[in-house]
């Protein structure tokens, strides 16, 4: 049985053992929680390269002790060549004519391939801007660690090699037939069989990344404005356009991560923190707002934890929430107003007089019907907390599994996919249009306790992010639940899983039984899934911080985890 893990140093939570512990080395060499988390971020785009990269978007916020919590959006935005007309020419989009009818290839931007890398990858820009928010905030005698050593363990690991997981195993062989096609994914992410086709590398075997290896130490020495201003930016946008990706230098050249306001609900004991447009941080926070109103509303007591009760009003929180979600959430150039008017218009559905109206729509006694489209993705969560007391909640991803699949030849830089979010229907709420953020199921949670404690939480998981944090949080904060107990207790899903299109509400099987029998009676269309412990209900994690100076870490059994600790 896993335990949460707790000490009085600092802690690193990570959907891998090794991100974790790359971390907490770097808090052991006097580091902050926010350098830990750039060593965490560069390792895990190592060791789990089917679920982010360096190629991707990242979002963070960082609570520092007598400050507010900061927000940091590391979305890249759609190339500026990548518009309806871009996609037209090479078949892809509505026709313009009085049909409406589809061109030859479809009405949607191709799934993989460097049609599909269209969005310049944020999350270097990302790392950046949090050491820069580091080095502002740090006490002037403390010299930042240097990157060559946040950056060691993940240059290690490339150079050396890391044991396939059991996941990246799994994935290779479910998408082989589609990833083995696109540029240079072959030559670095699968085996070849005895008759010369390709295959996927077995859980355990060696996986060696010298081009990306190569890539992270030339960001180490030259710093990590080459990525988008230097000769590796310009290696990258060579190699991209040649692939035949929208994206261009003066795309890379005009990037920069930036500090945003976060969003953020009053609950009865805490306030908690996420990450406003283009992300759905604002579905996490008003899932929790609503529970809460619930709660009271209902008299959901301490004792409820993974009842009926508790598991209902949650999945009817969270249709609330989407319902505001898809009606609101874009690029944030779209909101009216602009961006700081736009977090105002979201942080609006998160004032008391809106939760409570929106929870007296909810039906404690029967399930709202679902027709329901959600999005897929795959990503990675990870904490880490000091013994000064920073905490940090990080999520970077490559959005579907492996991204676009192309891999950049002299680099290793593995592209994502997040254009995918983007609709070639113009006037949509997301339609494609240069410059714009695409829509991310990235949010990354941070909880301030009244008490004093902080915790940093999440998972990955695509839509069933926010409900795995709702679950996660309501576990600990309401009903009495240890932090790794929360994690691994059974868990559901409202809507699709990868490569599924029901839109069920499915349940680990350690659900079956009174739970899902109540579940159905209340209106629930109930769908158990095999798996105990199932890798489609997310990776999730928690680090806290308590006031006295101890902490705790937990993380998924689903996952290929580990927590950390000085």
């Amino acid at each position: 049985m896993m335990h949460t893990r707790r000490g009085f140093g600092g802690a690193c939570a990570a959907p891998h053992h090794l991100a974790a512990e790359a971390g907490r080395d770097i808090l052991r060499d006097g580091g902050n929680a926010i350098e830990a988390m750039v060593a965490m971020a560069a390792t895990i785009a190592v060791v789990y390269p089917h679920m982010n990269g360096i190629g991707g978007d990242g979002f963070w916020l960082i609570k520092r002790p007598g400050l507010a919590p900061i927000a940091i959006d590391a979305c890249g935005p759609a190339a500026a060549l990548a518009s309806r007309e871009f996609y037209a020419a090479q078949g892809y989009g509505v026709a313009d004519d009085e049909t409406g009818a589809p061109l030859v290839n479809g009405d949607s931007i191709p799934t993989r391939g460097p049609l599909s890398a269209l969005t310049v990858a944020g999350t270097i820009g990302g790392w950046q801007e949090a050491l820069a928010f580091s080095a502002d905030t740090s006490d002037a005698e403390r010299a930042p660690l240097p990157l060559a050593t946040l950056l060691r363990q993940a240059i290690r690991h490339a150079n050396d090699g890391v044991a396939v997981s059991a996941s990246q195993q799994a994935l290779s062989e479910k998408h082989l037939a589609v990833l083995s096609r696109q540029p240079g994914f072959a030559q670095r992410y699968l085996g070849q069989s005895e008759s010369g086709e390709p295959m996927a590398l077995e859980e355990g075997a060696r996986l060696r990344q010298p081009a990306l290896a190569m890539t992270l130490a030339r960001l180490a020495d030259a710093g990590l404005d080459d990525f988008y201003r230097g000769e590796l930016a310009a290696h990258m946008a060579q190699e991209l356009q040649s692939a035949g990706s929208p994206l261009r230098l003066e795309d890379l050249n005009g990037y920069r991560a930036q500090r945003v306001t976060p969003l953020k609900v009053r609950l009865r004991d805490s306030e908690v923190y996420n990450l406003p447009a283009p992300t759905q941080g604002l579905a996490t926070l008003m899932i929790l707002g609503l529970y809460d109103e619930l709660s009271a509303r209902h008299g959901i007591s301490e004792a409820e934890g993974n009842t009926p009760r508790h598991l209902h009003a949650l999945i009817e929180a969270t249709k609330r929430a989407f319902l505001v979600r898809d009606s609101l959430i874009t690029s944030p150039d779209c909101l009216e107003g602009g961006l700081e008017s736009g977090i105002a218009t979201q942080q609006a559905h998160l004032s008391q007089d809106a939760l409570t109206q929106q929870a007296a729509m909810i039906d404690m006694q029967a399930a709202l019907e679902w027709p329901y489209e959600p999005a897929e993705g795959d990503t990675i969560w990870m904490g880490a907390t000091d013994s000064e007391g920073t905490t940090v909640s990080f999520i970077q991803s490559v959005y579907w599994e492996f991204g676009s699949g192309m891999v950049l030849p002299s680099s290793g830089v593995m592209w994502q996919n997040r254009g995918l979010a983007f609709d070639l229907v113009p006037d949509r709420l997301r339609s494609l249009a240069p410059g714009r953020k695409p829509f991310h199921t990235l949010n990354p949670s941070l909880a301030c306790f009244d008490d004093g404690r902080v915790m940093a939480f999440g998972t990955m998981g695509g839509e069933g992010q926010p409900q795995t944090q709702a679950a996660v949080f309501t576990r600990i904060a309401r009903h009495g639940m240890s932090l790794q107990a929360a994690i691994s207790a059974p868990r559901w899903l409202l809507g699709r899983t990868w490569g599924d299109v029901s839109t069920s509400l499915k349940l680990e099987s350690r659900l079956e039984g009174d739970v899902a029998e109540a579940l159905r009676e209340l209106g629930h269309e109930v769908e158990v899934l095999e798996d105990a412990y199932s890798d489609t209900l997310g990776h999730a994690g928690a680090v806290m911080r308590h006031p006295d100076g101890q902490v705790e870490a937990a993380h998924d059994p689903r996952s290929d985890g580990g927590a950390a600790l000085t």
